[in-house]
């Protein structure tokens, strides 16, 4: 008996949809928002912000985490150099321990916005928190998979970041940075069991605390 065979599921790629059916909402230039390095030991987080034109989209942008590094890296010229407006916004280890990681990725965001020549009447922020922002938001649960706009702010988003660690790397050899990137990694933790704490560490991450307490 012959066998059915399976059907294929195929990732749908993001679209403009999202971003044109606010844009009608709203009456103006919508930004998509995303962020890079919320879960790290180490390291600041960032936010990208970018208005794309609709005319003029670069081939090939899709959600940071399924592009590999190459590939991230050349997207990035890609979307600066035909997107309206782009923008990226950190904020530093301080930030992240002095008002929690969820309000320093808000205030990230709120930098990347700021940051656009273009600013916008509304932002797709990807997730399902309505963070204080400079303009009308909308979440998207899954955006960086769904909008080309919010897809195209988390390259930037990790991009910008990935070459701040491996800068960091440099100024503190001996955790990894540059590797991966200050999350939770065999590397990270021996060189924290080696060298202690350094001023890229956030300090009030669990596995942090736990190292401080020990000294």
């Amino acid at each position: 008996m012959a066998q059915t065979p399976r059907k294929t599921l195929l990732k749908t790629p993001p679209t403009l949809l999202l971003e044109t059916a606010l844009s009608a909402r709203v009456g103006g230039l919508v930004c998509g928002v995303d962020e890079a390095g919320r879960g790290p030991w180490a390291g600041p987080v960032s936010a990208g912000a970018v208005i794309l034109n609709p005319d003029d989209l670069p081939p090939g942008i899709d959600d940071s985490k399924a592009l590999t590094e190459k590939r991230r890296a050349a997207l990035e010229p890609e979307i600066k150099a035909r997107a309206l407006a782009w923008g990226v916004g950190f904020a530093s280890v301080e930030e992240i321990d002095e008002l929690n990681i969820l309000h320093a990725t808000g205030l990230a965001m709120c930098r990347a916005i700021e940051s656009l020549t273009l600013q916008p009447v509304a932002a797709l922020v990807d997730g399902n928190y309505r963070f204080k922002l400079p303009c009308e938001i909308q979440t998207v649960v899954g955006g960086d998979g769904l909008s080309l706009s919010i897809a195209a702010a988390s390259i930037l988003a990790k991009t910008a970041r990935d070459r701040l660690m491996i800068d960091l790397d440099a100024q503190y050899p001996g955790y990894g940075f540059a590797g991966h990137k200050g999350y939770n990694a065999p590397a990270h933790t021996a060189g924290l069991n080696a060298l202690g704490l350094c001023p890229a560490h956030r300090r009030s991450w669990a596995p942090i605390k736990t190292l401080l307490e020990r000294a």
